[in-house]
């Protein structure tokens, strides 16, 4: 096989890039995908809904062997790491999320080095993304591929609406566009779901039934990318691995890998792109030293504070998205930006019968300074690359998580709240809810039971809670102990799934950049990126749409011959 654009990863990225590529019929545009194909004829219920709980946790939804260690601290278990191995990739199983971050964020992109990506140059992208049914005007997009809009007054949770409106008297207004003027506030959050409210990934949004039928766009689906291959120093296409697991090669005059921002520096690496001395201990020549691959490794840190929910104060439709409402905030410490801390609202915490139980509030760091890397453990294209984090390696993060900890609790105590839920409780995405939130029968009978004793405990319901649930640990412990606080948090990081950095772009003088600002891998030929890894700093945003708006302009930079 021949292409003349072979595209390696079909995520929110490569489906994109794909659809965008192939509307010109002299291309020959390959997308190879390792996961199953996800098309508007066969998505499955649970990737259909509009509740996202099951999806991102189902098992054949994700690489399953993929593994990071999360914090900074000594002692450091590695945990699973959820990241999709499907056509649509996270955004066919992610929380549905349409924000775009600050205009800062981008601005900022521009003077570490990726020239032409401010906002100005990118929010034309982001309307083109889009079609807002509830907001117009210069900021928003009417005719994209994906629409986006706003839990409704009828189905609004009465926990999140009642979290809304105890900050808007806490002094964060309650305002109606989050993808509006960048400010501190309380906001419905705007996600991504069709007009019958069912969820679109790009393998559905982009590759529509017209476009799959174009005679110049061919989808691998079950193909995994093994290693790009060179001709010197200019790439040549590709060895691909199909269902039965044999190896064959697909030639192409341009490269352009989409794999996410683990896969695709790992890709690289087993290609020989990257810092020499590792790739000589995994035994690849090197094609390309390039340093910056597989370092800036970003995401967002995560902490939560939850609390039990009477049957009042929960979800009113199961199929409800739950992250209803957003909570913006500016921690004011040194070197921050405004708006540099997130708290999703959410109406449930989990698919089974108790997460119906409890509402949270998810802390995360809109604007991180840790900054982690990942390696190669071996050169086999089934291997999992060593995944680093460093969560909390910037102490500005630790701080800002402790204070939410603490601002949470704040909130869900203030009288306008306090009486209307049950016991307020640390918790996190920690290996063991991981496990218990499987979906499945059994995981799903034990839930039923915790249930049943959660709503008839009656005033022994605290103790339950901090029995079964938090294994000893309260709020009040830690708010009284600055030192345990801080261990808590240290111990319970977590993250967002917003894996971001590792092939930055940047000039070709900086030694930390591995593309141009147009996604051209520095010192190879026919060689781009287009996902979240050339991100030269993490936006303040669930990064699915500004992946997307990413993978739209590389799109558009090679139409224009750039």
């Amino acid at each position: 096989m021949k292409a003349t654009h072979l595209i390696l990863g079909g995520g929110s990225a490569g489906c994109v890039m794909a659809a965008r590529l192939s509307e010109d019929p002299q291309r020959e545009v390959i997308l190879v995908e390792a996961g199953r194909n996800i098309s508007a004829d066969d998505v499955p219920d649970d990737i259909r809904s509009r509740y996202p709980g099951r999806a991102y946790l189902d098992t054949s939804n994700i690489w399953q062997s993929l593994q990071a260690l999360m914090g900074a601290a000594a002692r450091r278990v590695p945990r699973r790491y959820e990241q999709a191995k499907l056509l649509g990739g996270g955004s066919a199983i992610n929380a549905l999320m349409a924000n775009r971050g600050a205009p800062a964020d981008y601005d900022e992109w521009q003077a570490l080095g990726a020239t032409g990506w401010n906002w100005d140059a990118c929010l034309p992208f982001f309307r083109a993304i889009e079609a807002d049914r509830d907001f117009d005007g210069s900021l928003h997009g009417k005719s994209g591929p994906l629409s986006i809009r706003r839990v409704t007054d009828d189905r609004i949770s009465p926990f999140v609406d009642r979290v809304l409106r105890t900050l808007d008297g806490r002094g964060y207004p309650l305002r109606p566009d989050q993808n509006g003027i960048w400010q501190d506030g309380g906001f419905r959050g705007a996600v991504a779901v069709s007009d019958a409210g069912e969820r679109l990934p790009t393998s559905i949004a982009y590759l529509t039934p017209q476009v799959r039928q174009r005679p110049n766009l061919t989808i691998l689906t079950g193909h995994q990318a093994e290693r790009i291959l060179f001709a010197g120093r200019e790439a040549i296409g590709a060895q691909i691995a199909g269902p039965d697991g044999v190896s064959r090669t697909i030639d192409a005059g341009e490269v352009i890998v989409c794999s996410g921002a683990i896969h695709t520096p790992a890709l690289l690496l087993r290609s020989g792109i990257g810092q020499p001395d590792a790739l000589q201990e995994v035994g690849v020549p090197c094609v390309a030293p390039l340093a910056g691959v597989g370092a800036n490794l970003m995401e967002h840190p995560s902490i939560a504070v939850s609390a039990y929910l009477p049957p009042a104060m929960r979800v009113r439709d199961a199929a409800e998205h739950h992250e209803q409402g957003v909570w913006r905030y500016s921690s004011n410490l040194p070197d921050t930006p405004p708006g540099d801390m997130h708290a999703a609202i959410l109406s449930r915490s989990g698919w089974h019968s108790v997460g119906q139980r409890i509402g949270s509030m998810f802390f995360w760091v809109n604007k991180s300074f840790s900054r982690g890397f990942l390696k190669l453990k071996d050169a086999r294209p089934e291997t999992e690359p060593f995944v680093d984090f460093r969560l909390l390696s910037d102490n500005r993060d630790l701080e800002r998580l402790k204070t939410a900890l603490r601002l949470g609790m704040e909130v869900l105590s203030d009288p306008r709240i306090a009486s209307s839920i049950g016991p307020v409780f640390p918790s996190s995405y920690s290996p063991r809810v991981a496990k218990i939130a499987l979906p499945g029968g059994w995981n799903a009978a034990q839930r039923g039971l915790l249930s049943a004793m959660l709503d008839a405990a009656g005033p022994a319901r605290a103790a339950l809670v901090h029995a079964l649930v938090t294994q000893g640990t309260t709020m009040h412990g830690l708010l009284q102990d600055d030192a345990a606080l801080t261990a808590f948090v240290r111990a319970n990081v977590g993250v967002t799934w917003h894996a971001s950095g590792t092939c930055r772009m940047g000039s070709e003088g900086d030694p930390a950049a591995v593309t141009s600002p147009v996604g051209r891998v520095h010192g190879v030929g026919n060689l781009r990126i287009a996902d979240a890894s050339l991100m030269p700093a993490i936006p303040c945003a669930n990064t699915n749409i500004p992946t997307i708006m990413i993978a739209e302009r590389i799109a558009d930079f090679i139409r224009r011959g750039h």
